[in-house]
């Protein structure tokens, strides 16, 4: 997967409706009535015609069905023919016709909670049944037998329509559990004649909240594990004699949801009623907190990351002292959608001064020298910048949703 130098960010409401375009494509209608489609199908024997004298039975079957994409919203129009072999009794003499059948259908992608795509269909009515009989020259008594038949015709079609549309595995095709799909678990919502509609932004927002859990961040950061860390030499001490060589590794991340935001600080001072130089200081301020802000959004769904690293620390004056350290490098994570279909899991660079560097001195002559000025400012700086280039990779952290749907039967 090729990812541009910048994400373009997109709000998860986009990400949703952005989502149910994708996932519902014309291969997927079609497979959401596959049930309808080669099913047989009989209207009668009915009595027409003055008294009802006349007997009238048809038998066909249902074709594959025409799809058509209606842009921008995911609405379908579907057409399914049925062939018909229609049979007139009337007075002892028989007549024999085909008949066309066109029935139109209306498909919508709607999403449900808790996150399903459910294929909805209008119920189907006469009016969207179309009926032309092939027929040679017939006499009058049959012609005024043709209105009836017609009429007869487009009620029964619909009605078995309706039935076959109504049937548990019918609407089991046209139900989509995504968190189901994805999980690898049954849905129990697969096959509910009702649903409680939520809309395309809501199920965005849902997306992530439900589908972008710790555990599926987890595996994504898991792949640090195991990156080496080296630095040095690096001076320090007095007079810079000291030289210093780190060598290790990082340990397996942990990830966890991330605290609630804390609440909004109160609004700042209208930056025109203050001083110019207040002014100018207020307003670069303002800027870093909008930054901060969108980082903070509690809309977001945000986790911590905690980056173990161990550390082998040699420190040469006159002769090598050794040291160990467990280093936690804290990472603020935030799940973002982009473009066209992304997921990524954004990484906020840690800071030197978020690190928290505890050195266990090998021997008392290392123990001293521990206390060596800014060797641990040093180092923590260091660690912080190799962090900060290892999370600088968003390709790793990166989920092509789309490339992911063409895989999947959603």
């Amino acid at each position: 997967m090729t990812l541009p130098d910048a994400p373009t960010w997109i709000d998860y409401a986009e990400f949703g409706e952005r989502f149910v375009a994708a996932a519902v494509t014309e291969s997927r209608i079609e497979s959401a009535v596959s049930s309808v489609a080669g099913r047989g199908i009989t209207i009668g024997p009915f009595g027409i015609g003055p008294a009802g004298l006349a007997r009238f039975v048809a038998k066909g079957s249902i074709g594959k069905p025409t799809i058509i994409r209606r842009a921008p919203h995911v609405h379908f129009d579907v057409m399914l023919p049925v062939t018909l072999r229609v049979d007139v009794t009337l007075g002892g003499q028989r007549l024999r016709l085909e008949a066309v059948v066109e029935i139109d259908l209306t498909m919508h992608a709607r999403t449900a909670d808790p996150l399903l795509i459910v294929i909805d269909i209008p119920p189907v009515t006469g009016r969207d049944v179309s009926f032309v009989m092939r027929a040679q020259a017939i006499g009058t008594a049959w012609e005024v037998l043709l209105n009836p038949i017609a009429q007869l015709v487009q009620r029964e079609v619909a009605n078995r329509i309706n039935t076959i549309l109504a049937d548990p595995d019918s609407q089991r095709g046209r139900t989509f559990d995504v968190q189901a799909i994805l999980d690898g678990t049954r849905s129990p919502y697969k096959g509910r004649p009702t649903h409680a509609w939520i809309g395309y932004d809501e199920f965005g927002h849902r997306f992530f909240d439900l589908i972008v859990t710790a555990d599926r961040v987890r595996q994504v950061v898991e792949s640090m594990a195991g990156k080496p860390i080296e630095v040095g030499p690096l001076r320090t001490g007095p007079g810079n004699k000291a030289e210093v060589w780190v060598q290790g590794s990082v340990r397996l991340p942990k990830v966890a949801a991330a605290a609630p935001a804390a609440p909004a600080a109160p609004p700042a001072p209208r930056i025109a009623e203050l001083p110019r130089a207040a002014a100018e200081s207020a307003a670069a301020a303002q800027a870093a907190e909008a930054t901060a802000a969108e980082v903070h959004d509690p809309a977001l769904v945000r986790f911590d990351l905690t980056i173990p690293v161990s550390l082998d620390i040699s420190v040469d004056v006159l002769k090598t002292n050794r040291y160990r350290a467990e280093v936690n490098v804290p990472v603020a994570l935030t799940a973002r959608a982009a473009e066209p279909l992304l997921i990524v899991i954004d990484a906020a660079p840690p800071r030197a001064r978020d690190i928290d560097l505890e050195m266990t001195a090998e021997g008392w002559r290392a123990a001293a020298l521990g206390k060596l000025a800014g060797m641990r400012k040093q180092i923590a700086a260091q660690v912080a910048t190799v962090v900060r280039t290892e999370v600088a990779d968003v390709s790793r952290r990166t989920i092509d949703v789309g490339a992911q749907l063409n895989k999947t039967r959603v």
